[in-house]
Formats: C-alpha cells, sequence, structure tokens
C-alpha cells in the first residue's frame, strides 16, 4: 500500500502522550501523519488483537491482563504510523505482523536517546549498528506491505549522518525522519536545521524534518531552511495541537479542554491523560497550582472529568456507550 510522504505535517512520537485521544485530536487541527508512541516489541509481542464494541476502537492487549498497549480505530487508519522501539529484526517483525494491517505504517524509533531504549540496545543506540538496521529494514519489508520508515538522529559528524541516511534509502524506505539533534544534546539546545539539509540534498525520499517547531510559520520556516518537503512536531503540538492549523492557533485553554473531552470519550489511560495535562500546565503555569495539584491527584477519568468540570460530557459519553 502506497503512502505519500510529500508535503505533510507530521505528528512526532512521544512517549504517553501519543495516544488515540491525542492523535485524533492532531488530526483535526490539520495532521496529516500521526505517529504512536515509540512501543517496545518485548511488550508488542504478548499482545492480542482485540475489537473493543463500546468503544469502537481495535486495542491490543497484554495477555493475562487488561492493560491496553496501543488502541487505535478505522478513523486515523490512513494517518496513524506505529512506532517500533526494537533491536532484533526478527522480534521486530513479529510485533508489526500483529498491527500492520490496522495502521498505515511501521516506523522504527531510531532517535530515543533515553536511558531504557539505548540499554537495551534499541534506538537511538542502533545509530552506530547500520548493518543491524539494514537487517531490521530489509526483514520487515519483505514480510510486510505496509510501508516501513525510520527516525533517525543527527550523528557526531555531517559525514556519518549522511552515509547512514543514504544506507538507510538503500533499503528501500519510502521516507526518513530526522531530529536535528544528537544524541547529547538536550531538548533546550537548538535543532541544527543545517544539518538536516545535508541530509536532504543526499537522498531523493522524502525528508521529515524534526526539531524547534513551535508555530504554524515554523513549517514554512524548517522546510525553506533544509529543502525538507515535510516536517514533524513533538513539543510544539504536545503544548497546543493547534500548531497544526492553517487559521492559528486556538487559546492553550481551549486545546487543553478538547483533549480532556476526547481522553473521556476514548477513555485514554490514566497515566497517559495526566502526563500529557502535567506537560502542559508545566509549560503555561506551574506544576505547584492548584491544577497542576489537582492533575497529580486523579486516579481516574471520573477524577480528570470532575476537575475540569465535564461531568455532564463524561457522563452522557459513559451512559451511551454500547
Amino acid at each position: 500500500e502506497e503512502m505519500e510522504y510529500r508535503n505533510k505535517m507530521v505528528l512526532a512520537p512521544m512517549v504517553r502522550a501519543g495516544t488515540l485521544p491525542f492523535r485524533l485530536l492532531a488530526a483535526e487541527y490539520g495532521a496529516d501523519i500521526t505517529y504512536g508512541e515509540e512501543i517496545i516489541d518485548h511488550k508488542f509481542v504478548n499482545c492480542q488483537r482485540v475489537i473493543n464494541e463500546s468503544l469502537g476502537t481495535t486495542d491490543f492487549v497484554e495477555r493475562g491482563t487488561d492493560s491496553v498497549v496501543f488502541r487505535t480505530c478505522p478513523q486515523e487508519r490512513d494517518k496513524v504510523v506505529f512506532q517500533i522501539g526494537t533491536s532484533d529484526a526478527v522480534r521486530a517483525l513479529k510485533a508489526a505482523e500483529i498491527v500492520c494491517n490496522d495502521v498505515a505504517a511501521i516506523d522504527i524509533n531510531m532517535g530515543c536517546p533515553k536511558a531504557f531504549s539505548v540499554s537495551g540496545g534499541m534506538g537511538s543506540a542502533l545509530l552506530s549498528k547500520p548493518e543491524l538496521i539494514h537487517d531490521i529494514l530489509t526483514t520487515l519489508r519483505r514480510n510486510l506491505n505496509t510501508p516501513v520508515t525510520c527516525k533517525i538522529r543527527l550523528l557526531n559528524t555531517r559525514q556519518d549522518t549522511v552515509e547512514l541516511a543514504r544506507r538507510i534509502e538503500k533499503c528501500g524506505v519510502p521516507a526518513l525522519a530526522v531530529h536535528g539533534r544528537k544524541v547529547k544534546d538536550r531538548p533546550r539546545d537548538p535543532a541544527k536545521w543545517d544539518e538536516i539539509a545535508d541530509v536532504v540534498s543526499a537522498l531523493s525520499i522524502p525528508v521529515i524534518a524534526n526539531g524547534n517547531v513551535f508555530e504554524y510559520e515554523d513549517f514554512k520556516r524548517i522546510k525553506d531552511a533544509t529543502g525538507a518537503t515535510s516536517v514533524m512536531a513533538a513539543r510544539g503540538a504536545l503544548w497546543n495541537a493547534s500548531i497544526f492549523s492553517a487559521k492559528g492557533k486556538v487559546p492553550w485553554e481551549d486545546f487543553k479542554t478538547e483533549y480532556v473531552r476526547k481522553t473521556i470519550l476514548w477513555d485514554n489511560d490514566i497515566k497517559s491523560t495526566k502526563t500529557t495535562l502535567r506537560e502542559i500546565i508545566m509549560h503555561y503555569i506551574c506544576l505547584e497550582g492548584t491544577e497542576g495539584k489537582g492533575v497529580i491527584k486523579c486516579g481516574s477519568s471520573a477524577d480528570v472529568a470532575r476537575l475540569y468540570g465535564e461531568e455532564d460530557y463524561y457522563n452522557f459519553v459513559v451512559s451511551n456507550r454500547k
């Protein structure tokens, strides 16, 4: 199946935040492609696909538990990208085979610098293992009809980054996402758009540029600076998903209300909802205030509804579930 990667605005994969309600909200505001949070292959191979009649979703539930590891729905079928954390081609394929018919594409995370990923040989640890990258990507491509892409970071030198990107392109991926930071860089360090430009000029496949996109205007700015055809936003979208809207951002409180309602509607995992709300509150106000403390105390969707004065909406939604 073909997927168009040119001229797209993309929601980046974000741990805990990038669950179904957030992806659907980003898509409503204008995101063309929405990545889910990275999911580790070890965990996903123990999941089974369950149709959730009452929500109208497809859930991937950890066997022997009621823990939903990934939830999707038909509305996002042509936009959602399932991102895998892996260090093994066979296991990555096993994980991908479980979900590939319910998503638009599969992506391999090669950019996450967090200790958990790296210690498992996943994420940015892959950047120094081109043979393993080749093995993972070609194994998935040969065995799946779903498009397979990956997301990388900058390596220590421009030459190394370009060389790796060329090797990845040779694996036959339809697109490559490049985060304009190195593994050692902190989020507050400016993204190196000029180094993404080097990758763009070296490749013929679409490059999805990522880093320092905080306003709608930044989509054009990073495109002009890098020559990339598509752009991915992470924190800019997390703080206000209407960054994707050509009409301009809605006030952050309005975005937050929309998000809260969607988490209720799609029965989002409470840890995910809390993490996302805390990030938003921390950015605009502070966690020490009443709202921040209120969020930390929430133990369920009902608590979140109560905190935000959405009890009526909550009761309406719950009573209408099949």
